[in-house]
């Protein structure tokens, strides 16, 4: 969740902090801070509320050089937003960046006796303390004897006064990469902090301690021996992390999504099928399954509703959508027939990854999407499939949602080939009217100025409501999530058949509706439930194909898309709904980017 930074090497220390934490601070911006060695070998600790640009104005009063220092930053899980709970925090010898959550710590606290000695209302801080107690003169020892106390996650990078130069860091959980380059030794929560510097890194694994110096990066084993590190290669570059011209990076990777879309699709067709060879998926995965369970959060798991309703009825298994934070505390049907698909941005969503381990002790055979080469969630499980879509930067999901449907449609597709249920010139069909999708939300894309013009009456009002059938309720739920996230409009969907069994109360004059209609077989159905929200003065935003006929009083707005079939029609509408929420934000004058309360990646539960 927080973002994470450190750095040992040649160059100016502090520039290359402050310069990470923007890179990360769409992982947390309540706070942020860094901490160094100076000239005097001292550490100097700065630490500012707000977002980095608050930091980097406070850091330019000190003149002094550096070459080793962390930087953090942070979104708030213990205390509130002050300057006293930002990171680091320091203990004694020791100075601490961390992200995770220590669940033990009032029990650290009462066991260290440390009331009355904090300064944060933190649990970073009682780990720091912690850490100090245990510490000895040896890093390497005290960061082994600590690790054992914790109960939580956790990714540290940590300073120890009397040893300047050198940056010592553990995770559990919580993401950490690191690299040595020309330019030194680096340590990121996240790879954008250091593709400025290398495309070649490695995740650091659980429980191993990693050793930076200006001269060198070493992990060390469980046994405190050195290891060889697992090194990996971004697939993307410097410039796909940058806005590269456009106002915001939301919109920039609105306008990504039909070149993710490819990336994502064509490495994976042979002679016109969807072909999982590369990935090492083999077919038996696909053919003995009895039934299909989706988990994920938020966006992922809105991607996994479309991919039931085009899975279900395809394949005549039964697939279920679970909510991971929720799957944990059930007792879920699953067995060693069941297939689990989980997914994931980032790879390390902590509720997702739990999840999947849980399944995992169930004898069920899982199967990851994920955009992060060597995250968590894909080393651990059984088969990965990466989507291919490139950083993410702005927190409301949308390029990784659209890859993340292209490849469960490519799983869907596949399985319906290999359990007999496609011929293959069914399954070439399939694949080539996939990819017909591309051109269609390009159009969609050029047609903007569409949802800007609908939002002037949107933004005046401080609910939304979304309705749909079948595939188009569910296509709804992200819209809802998108709009509600970045505009602060309470927004929710609705199963259109469901508003007269109590939504329809809230409707009143001038509430915005927006009418999802592309599926042909519930399209008259959809069409009296928008008849019925403008009886009661609903102002209706209706969203159809291109062929769509009906009457055109009933919508205040009519946006139409190119006729692709029904099962394809989540594409273009979700450049719609993505760029109606971007507008909103932006006619509300909010920061469309980072919007309150949330951050990217969430690791902590």
């Amino acid at each position: 969740m927080c973002g994470i930074i450190g750095y040992s090497g040649p160059l100016n220390a502090k520039k290359i902090l402050l310069e990470g934490l923007s890179q990360l601070e769409y992982r947390g911006y309540d706070s942020a801070g860094i901490a160094y060695f100076d000239t005097d070998s001292n550490i100097r600790l700065v630490k500012k509320t707000g977002k980095v640009a608050n930091l980097k104005e406070y850091c330019s009063q000190f003149k002094d050089n550096a070459h080793c220092g962390i930087g953090h930053t942070r979104w708030a899980t213990h205390g509130d937003v002050t300057d006293q709970n930002a990171h680091p925090h320091q203990a004694g010898k020791v100075t601490l960046i961390h992200n995770g959550i220590i669940e033990n710590y009032r029990a650290l606290t009462d066991s260290y006796h440390l009331e009355g000695t904090l300064k944060s209302q933190t649990d970073s801080e009682v780990a720091a303390w912690v850490l100090d107690s245990l510490y000895e003169g040896n890093p390497m020892e005290a960061i082994r004897r600590l690790l054992p106390c914790l109960e939580g996650s956790y990714s540290f990078c940590i300073l120890f006064k009397d040893h300047p130069g050198e940056l010592y860091a553990v995770r559990s959980v919580s993401p950490l990469v690191a690299a040595y380059t020309r330019s030194g030794a680096l340590i990121a929560s996240d790879l954008t902090a250091l593709i400025p510097y290398t495309r070649r890194y490695f995740v650091v694994p659980e429980g191993q301690i990693v050793k930076l110096t200006p001269y060198q990066i070493t992990l060390y084993d469980k046994n405190q021996v050195p290891a060889q590190p697992e090194y990996l290669e971004v697939n993307w570059n410097i410039d796909s992390a940058m806005k590269n011209g456009f106002p915001h990076f939301m919109l920039k990777e609105i306008y990504e999504q039909p070149e993710a879309l490819r990336n994502t699709i064509l490495p994976r067709m042979s002679r016109g099928l969807p072909d999982f060879t590369d990935d090492q998926i083999p077919d038996s995965v696909f053919e003995t399954c009895n039934k299909v369970h989706v988990i994920a959060c938020g966006t992922a798991m809105h991607a996994g509703m479309v991919a039931r309703a085009l899975m279900e009825p395809l394949l005549r298994i039964p697939v279920t959508v679970s909510i991971a934070s929720e799957f944990r505390y059930e007792e879920p049907l699953i067995d060693g027939d069941a297939l689990v698909i989980v997914i994931s941005q980032s790879g390390e969503t902590i509720d997702t990854l739990a999840a999947m381990r849980l399944a995992k002790s169930y004898g069920s055979k899982t199967l990851a999407i994920v955009n992060v080469k060597g995250s968590t969630i894909a080393r651990e499980s059984d088969y990965t499939l990466y989507t291919h879509a490139g950083p993410e930067i702005a927190v409301a999901s949308t390029k990784a949602y659209s890859v993340q449907l292209a490849a469960l449609y490519l799983i869907g597709c596949r399985m319906a080939y290999v359990r007999g249920r496609y011929s293959s010139q069914e399954a070439c069909d399939f694949l080539s009217k996939l990819l017909d999708v591309i051109p269609a939300m390009e159009t969609m894309i050029g047609r903007k100025e569409e949802e800007k013009a609908l939002v002037t009456h949107l933004i005046q009002h401080s609910d939304a409501f979304f309705i749909g059938r079948g595939r188009d309720y569910a296509f709804s739920l992200e819209g809802a999530l998108k709009l509600k996230e970045i505009s602060y409009i309470h927004a929710e969907a609705y199963a259109a058949g469901e508003l007269k069994h109590g939504t329809i109360a809230l409707i009143t004059d001038q509430s915005p509706v927006i009418a999802i209609a592309t599926q042909e077989h519930v399209f008259s159905k959809v069409i009296s439930n928008v008849r019925e929200v403008k009886a009661r003065g609903a102002f209706v935003i209706l969203l159809t194909k291109q062929s769509a006929v009906m009457d055109e009083s009933l919508a205040d707005f009519h946006i139409r898309i190119p006729d692709v079939e029904d099962v394809f029609t989540v594409f273009p509408i979700a450049v719609i709904l993505q760029l109606i929420a971007y507008y909103a934000s932006l006619g509300k004058n909010l920061d469309v980017d980072q919007p309150r309360n949330l951050a990217k990646s969430v690791t902590v539960e």
